[in-house]
């Protein structure tokens, strides 16, 4: 049987440095957990009995890390992966990551400890090779929401760029020339994929872009308040905006409103992820679909098919943002 002994040799540190990084521990330096985790990776090593029995054994509990469940995304993302274990007589467990590494590190390690044979893992703040190494440890672990190298046949994601792309080119269509942009401040990848969409799209219709109609900030209703007051301020010409998701979206109507701009009369605005939010504001508000519980579903059935043979794979699925029109735009001509 391995021990925290040999995981120590292998990586040419002391136990309690071993101990340090399984338990992540701020204190831990990054070449000494790369070499721990290295050193876990090749012999197989697992930190606690829990652990040891997941690699020994299947239970009846499926693991969720999802950013922060207050966020009706992951609300949903939740409910599917749950609606999926009821149906093979299983529960969930759940970890929060918050966008920040080390509790992502210590939600993935927390719910392996409960012996969660199967994950389904949302995570913006660990590296692709981190994930790289849970992915190589845990047979039954899926990503969702992100695409990481050589394990892509575990990932479920959704193209981020192809929906700010049509969002934008919607506006475009319906005669818009100055197009704004409310993106996320979060360093995460949802964010630079979406605001390159919007890029894209106007440099593929030749639109000159400024560089004051692209304002970022929280991405929530009030982020999406300050975003719309910083774009108001710096322009006078817009006649459209695309957001970043619809709480930021629903934060620029309001805005708008304040400032006697009627939408869509006299502007128009593209959320998206298409949460409950938007069939709710006045009003209601086109936007981009994002299939999450789609998504979660199939990622929860991958993981379940990934460690039982009982459980049949999903068929293969390529998950494609759409549009969703109501009421917020209005063509120009």
């Amino acid at each position: 049987m391995i021990t925290i002994r040999d995981v120590a040799k292998q990586a040419g540190v002391s136990v309690a440095t071993v101990s340090r990084v399984l338990n992540s521990h701020r204190s831990s330096s990054e070449k000494a957990r790369l070499a721990v985790q290295s050193a876990v990776e090749k012999l197989g090593y697992y930190p606690n009995a829990n652990a040891k029995a997941l690699a020994m054994q299947h239970n009846d509990t499926i693991g969720v890390v999802v950013t922060d469940v207050a966020d009706p995304f992951f609300a949903i993302l939740v409910k599917a992966v749950d609606k999926v274990a009821e149906q093979h007589h299983k529960t969930i467990l759940i970890g929060i990551g918050y966008h920040n590494e080390e509790k992502e590190r210590k939600a993935i390690d927390t719910l392996l400890c409960k012996r969660c044979s199967c994950l389904v893992v949302h995570a913006k703040a660990l590296s692709d090779i981190e994930l790289q190494q849970y992915l190589t440890r845990v047979p039954g672990m899926v990503i969702i929401n992100r695409v990481v190298p050589k394990f892509e046949n575990r990932c479920v994601s959704l193209d981020n760029i192809k929906g700010t792309f049509y969002a934008t080119e919607t506006l475009i269509h319906l005669g818009h020339q100055h197009i704004g942009y409310i993106g996320s401040n979060h360093q995460i990848t949802d964010a630079k994929e979406r605001m390159d969409g919007y890029l894209t799209a106007l440099k593929h219709y030749n639109i000159h872009l400024n560089q004051y109609v692209i304002a970022n900030s929280s991405p929530d209703f009030e982020g999406g308040e300050k975003a719309m007051i910083d774009l108001l301020s710096y322009n006078s010409n817009l006649t459209a905006v695309v957001a970043y998701n619809d709480s930021m979206a629903a934060g620029a109507i309001s805005v708008l409103n304040e400032n006697n701009i009627n939408v869509p009369t006299q502007f128009s605005i593209i959320g998206f992820d298409d949460m409950p939010i938007a069939r709710y504001l006045i009003p209601k508000l086109t936007t981009i679909r994002y299939p999450i519980d789609l998504m979660a579903t199939y990622a929860a059935n991958l993981a379940l098919s990934l460690v039982d043979d009982g459980v049949s794979p999903p068929n293969h699925m390529h998950f494609n943002p759409t549009l969703v029109k109501r009421f917020s735009t209005k063509s120009l001509v």
